[in-house]
């Protein structure tokens, strides 16, 4: 069976891409499945589909792009058969018309599911003489959409051979809404894999969110929950990952409630996954959720979720007080009683983490493409004849080839013989000689890879992109050429005992000493002397967010933080002190900062003449030093007016790096954070401006900053110049 999947953008992130993603590659182990994307926006898609599955895209939007229709006179102009919400140049226009015309036209699928409204329009006027099977999905809710476009998906449906909902209690719904439309309605939930990570243990003191920063999803309520939680367990933290027009809102309501240490707006992260392992509970705080793909990623992971109870999806996805939590929506008190019930009992989390992974099993893609072959079954079931037996195991071998193989091992001790007797057998001429060794594959090195307990780094490489016999793993300082002491590493390569598994080389942390700064990773082939960069898929950090610094035997503080770039490669990203000041707490006041720090590493004890000092960006005679509050275990606490930086500005935009000065004979030691798997807190880490009237350059504003290397600055900007 062929089936074509029509989808609006597949080289984006978002829920429906994912779902089309997992459904297509399950159902592509069985049937010749295609993925048509309208339009393509990026030279390789965020969400891959399987290797199985084919992806077309209809119109090139790339800016650059050789074929790029961006210019194109229709592209220009909005779609004629869709209404007003889905026929602007930003979803469909008349290109976008003439070319799913074009398509339904040529293709030989038998199946054709169109997975956004207005694709499921294109498909009921466009395709009205074809006869391959057609099927409507609907990703959100029946009233989810606006009235104009709900009132074109209602007509369409009943010109639709099938059409599927997310949950159960929609596909009831939509029946109620169109009694006479004669559709097969069916429910038909989103496919969600399992994740090929390590499951959360449930120790780390996190709560995970994600999902579109949109009204809808009411990261807002989270934000005034957690305050609450907060208030009671101060040590705790919430991370949201996620893009959309809510950040600046949320990120002032986070100011507001003085939680900059407690919440961070994390951004988007492809894959998601990692992110949901690293937390111990994860939360869903929605007005209205269709499905729930984000509860079911977390569950896979053996994360429970505390989600409120709203239409239509996670009332079917959780077994509230069994593998998750489901409160009333729109109440920031039920969610934080949600959150606090399972922060106060580890064992109920734990527990709950365990039936969420089991649970979550339900929608692994093989199942729900079992289900779509039974939506196309009962509508059309000449699609899906009975499957064909197996071909029954080959007969044992006939007594004829047995005694021929018996006579041939017979023969060979007499042609040794012969051969030893009459002299060397002849030279083999050109064409009888082996042919050479085909040449070896380019190296396209693919790894995943996790942080082990002590703080070290497993790498797993699959043997598809690194063949070759003489290969070596290696690691590169970068900046260097890779040719100085401490520049370079080799890490042992290790084979499977059997089989073609990947290859396997761990870091060992205990026996290995890097320097301070970004160690990129290498495969090399001495077969043909060529090197490659190691791309990543998955960089597992989670076991890094219980680990304390490492102290060094030597007395060096270290930590490392492994990671994917921007380019997708991996990166190990380390740091080594003589000394280094740990912030636990940054507070911002109205005038002041003030820092909370443990000192680690070959320093001197803090003492009467200890002091934080501002280094000057542009004169050390200029730097500001601030005496301290030494505390037990060597940990101290300073307060920073802002006021004391004023009569020593001369430029409108200064960064002030803070450092420690135990004594005045002592090297100064960096204060920074280093803690976890944080590889850039500028991002993540983000702390209250503060304006200021300063006496000659008027209004300034003051902020705390983690420089590139994760070391506290202060950033004092003329208004003008401030980026708030």
């Amino acid at each position: 069976m062929k089936i074509a999947f029509l989808i609006h953008n597949a080289y984006g992130i978002g829920g429906t891409i994912r779902a089309t993603g997992n459904l297509a590659s399950a159902l592509a182990a069985r049937h010749d499945v295609e993925i048509v994307s309208v339009y393509r926006s990026a030279d390789a898609p965020k969400l891959p589909a399987g290797r199985r599955v084919r992806l077309t895209s209809l119109i090139d939007i790339r800016k650059d792009a050789p074929g790029s229709e961006t210019d194109n006179e229709l592209q220009q102009q909005p779609s004629a058969l869709l209404p007003a919400r889905e026929r602007d140049v930003k979803a469909f226009t008349r290109l976008a018309d003439l070319r799913v015309a074009q398509y339904l036209e040529a293709t030989d699928a038998d199946v054709v599911v169109a997975t956004r409204p207005g694709l499921l329009v294109h498909l009921t006027r466009l395709a009205t003489d074809r006869t391959f099977l057609r099927i409507g999905q609907e990703h959100l809710i029946h009233s989810g959409h606006h009235p104009e476009v709900r009132a074109a998906q209602d007509a369409a449906i009943p010109l639709l051979d099938a059409h599927t909902t997310v949950s159960e209690a929609d596909a009831a719904t939509h029946r109620e809404m169109l009694p006479e439309a004669g559709t097969h309605i069916a429910a038909l939930p989103n496919g969600v894999s399992a994740a090929d990570v390590e499951p959360s243990d449930g120790t780390a003191k996190l709560v995970v969110a994600a999902g579109r920063l949109i009204p809808v999803k009411r990261y807002d309520l989270l934000v005034d929950a957690f305050a609450k939680v907060v208030a009671e367990r101060p040590d705790w933290r919430l991370r949201i990952y996620g893009r959309g027009p809510e950040r600046a809102a949320l990120r002032a309501r986070i100011d507001e409630l003085g939680l900059a240490e407690n919440i961070a707006l994390m951004g988007p992260h492809s894959p998601i996954e990692t992110e949901w392992a690293k937390g111990s509970i994860a939360t869903v705080t929605s007005d209205f959720e269709s499905f729930g793909m984000t509860i079911v990623e977390a569950m896979h992971c053996g994360v429970p979720v505390v989600a409120t109870d709203c239409p239509q999806g996670p009332r079917e996805i959780i077994e509230d007080g069994v593998d998750g939590l489901l409160v009333p929506p729109g109440d920031a008190d039920a969610v934080a009683e949600g959150l606090l019930k399972l922060i106060d009992d580890e064992e109920l989390r734990r527990s709950m983490g365990r039936a969420a992974r089991d649970s979550a099993l339900r929608y692994a893609p093989a199942r729900i493409a079992e289900r779509f072959e039974e939506i196309v079954r009962a509508v059309r079931p000449e699609l899906l004849p009975p499957q064909t037996p197996a071909p029954p195991a080959a007969a044992p071998a006939s007594a004829p080839a047995a005694l021929r193989r018996t006579a041939a091992r017979l023969v060979r001790p007499l042609r040794r013989k012969a051969a030893e007797a009459f002299g060397p057998a002849r030279t083999a001429t050109a064409a009888e000689r082996p042919a050479p060794p085909a040449p070896l594959k380019p190296l396209r090195p693919r790894a995943s890879a996790r942080a082990t307990p002590d703080g070290g780094l497993a790498v797993r490489l699959p043997r598809a992109g690194v063949t070759g016999e003489r290969l070596t793993l290696t690691a590169r300082l970068r900046g260097t050429d890779g040719t100085g002491e401490g520049e370079r590493i080799e890490i042992p390569l290790t084979r499977p005992a059997t089989g073609k598994g990947p290859l396997t080389a761990v870091l060992d942390r205990s026996g290995t000493t890097l320097a301070e700064g970004r160690w990129d990773f290498f495969a090399e082939r001495a077969d043909d002397r060529k090197r490659a960069r190691v791309a990543a898929d998955l960089v597992e950090q989670a076991r890094l967010l219980t680990l304390p610094l490492r102290q060094e035997q030597d007395g060096h503080v270290t930590a490392w933080v492994p990671y994917v770039t921007a380019a997708g490669s991996l990166t190990l990203r380390t740091w080594r002190r003589p000394a280094h000041a740990e912030l636990d707490e940054i507070a911002v006041g109205e005038d002041s900062l003030t820092v909370t720090a443990t000192v680690l590493g070959t320093t001197a004890p803090l003492g009467p003449a200890s002091r934080i000092a501002l280094v000057s960006p542009e004169d050390p005679a200029h730097d500001v030093e601030v005496p301290l509050t030494a505390l037990p275990g060597r940990r101290l606490r300073c307060t920073v007016p802002y006021g004391l930086l004023f009569a020593r500005r001369g430029t409108a935009h200064d960064v002030w790096r803070l450092e420690l000065r135990p004594a005045p004979a002592e090297p100064p030691v960096p204060l920074g954070r280093l803690t976890g798997d944080g590889v850039d807190r500028k991002r993540t880490d983000v702390h209250p401006a503060r304006d200021l009237e300063h006496p000659v350059r008027g209004t300034v504003a003051v902020r705390p900053v983690f420089d590139p290397e994760n070391d506290l600055t202060l950033d004092v900007s003329d208004v003008t110049q401030a980026t708030m």
